[in-house]
């Protein structure tokens, strides 16, 4: 990915990037300064985050153990990276005086009167939060997926559609978690995946955060678990074998949909974050590819209209649990498009879609 970024499309050149790689005319002893002024900012976060890791006893249970595990392993030579990379960095930054300068100047007890600085530090916080919620999560759950896909047996494959949707769904969960877990390391500006800005608004990360450890509300026992009872799409469809191929294939092509959304991001995927905006790949026929693909995925998976408890209770309060998880991931949707709105970019794109998606409205 790294490599396909750099020699085929280029994003270290992009303006976007706000790099001048000939150098910015600046003298060696200004940017020195404000390189370690940006230093001071980005370790007092990277120490904050260790303190929350520190705190979070989760963190120190599988499967994030692992990933404690890593991280405790690189920081050492990240810390020693940062200084030549922020240094080298300052001197060919067009505009130097950015949001982590200035988050740096408040950490040092400077610039407290400055306009916008105080707004630039909070901004600053929330982008280096949704790195090290997301990157941890997304470390632990690389392991197991993996695992998963390991333990495949092809054999099965050619007998049964269950088996070959399991198969492929696991290879595709793989790719997508392991393109994912890249997105959230690689938030770096010579690569034109650095944060722009993070969700300001508390609702959107109430919406995001529910979805995920150890604030998840679906998991086994949780309010939103809509799993007690169910017989699953096999159960239903045993005796049916084409419209269980039918629905296996459904399975995969919605998980393919998934899998193709978080590839169409590359190196800028992240939850919460606006990192640029996508026009190509399933992002050209609709705004939220990988929400509606997992949604129906649920739905044609699961079945929760039927309950293998035979007690009709179950199959009326599962429907109703799944329905409320996918208004769970409207609202994500709905404060999604109000981060990104503010930029004239994304509202362009989304006149286009309205006009031209999947679901345009006709005439609009």
């Amino acid at each position: 990915m790294l490599l396909w970024s750099l020699l085929v499309d280029r994003v270290h050149r992009l303006p976007e990037t706000g790099i001048i790689w000939g150098g910015a005319g600046r003298s060696w002893r200004e940017d020195c300064a404000g390189a370690a002024t940006k230093l001071a900012a980005l370790w007092t976060f990277w120490g904050l985050i260790a303190l929350c890791y520190f705190a979070g006893r989760w963190y120190w249970q599988p499967p994030y153990l692992a990933a404690m595990q890593l991280l405790m392993r690189v920081a050492g030579p990240l810390l020693l990276l940062s200084i030549p990379y922020l240094l080298l960095l300052e001197r060919r930054l067009i505009a130097p005086r950015d949001e982590l300068w200035q988050a740096g100047r408040l950490i040092l007890g400077r610039d407290w009167d400055r306009p916008g600085a105080h707004a630039a530090l909070a901004a600053q916080a929330r982008a280096w939060a949704v790195k090290g919620f997301f990157l941890a999560f997304m470390l632990a759950i690389v392991p197991g997926n993996w695992g998963q896909v390991m333990a495949l047996a092809p054999a099965a494959w050619r007998d049964s559609s269950v088996a070959l949707a399991e198969g492929l769904i696991a290879i595709m969960f793989l790719i997508d978690v392991m393109l994912a877990t890249v997105g959230y390391a690689l938030t770096l500006r010579p690569l034109a995946s650095h944060i722009r800005s993070a969700n300001p608004y508390a609702a959107g990360w109430t919406a995001a955060l529910i979805c995920y450890p150890p604030f998840v509300l679906m998991t086994a026992g949780g309010p939103l678990d809509y799993g007690p009872g169910l017989g699953h799409y096999d159960r239903w469809l045993a005796g049916h074998p084409l419209l269980l191929a039918l629905n296996a294939f459904a399975l995969i092509a919605l998980t393919a949909c998934y899998a193709w959304a978080t590839i169409a991001f590359g190196l800028r995927f992240s939850n919460l974050t606006h990192r640029g905006i996508l026009t190509h790949g399933p992002y050209r026929w609709l705004r939220h590819p990988a929400y509606v693909s997992k949604n129906l995925f649920w739905w044609l998976s699961a079945w929760p209209f039927l309950a293998a408890s035979g007690v009709w209770s179950d199959a009326v309060r599962n429907t109703l649990l799944l329905a409320l998880v996918s208004l769970v991931y409207f609202w994500r949707a709905r404060t999604e498009e109000r981060h990104l709105g503010a930029d004239p970019a994304y509202r362009a794109y989304s006149a286009w879609i309205a006009r031209h998606g999947l679901f345009a409205r006709r005439g609009a």
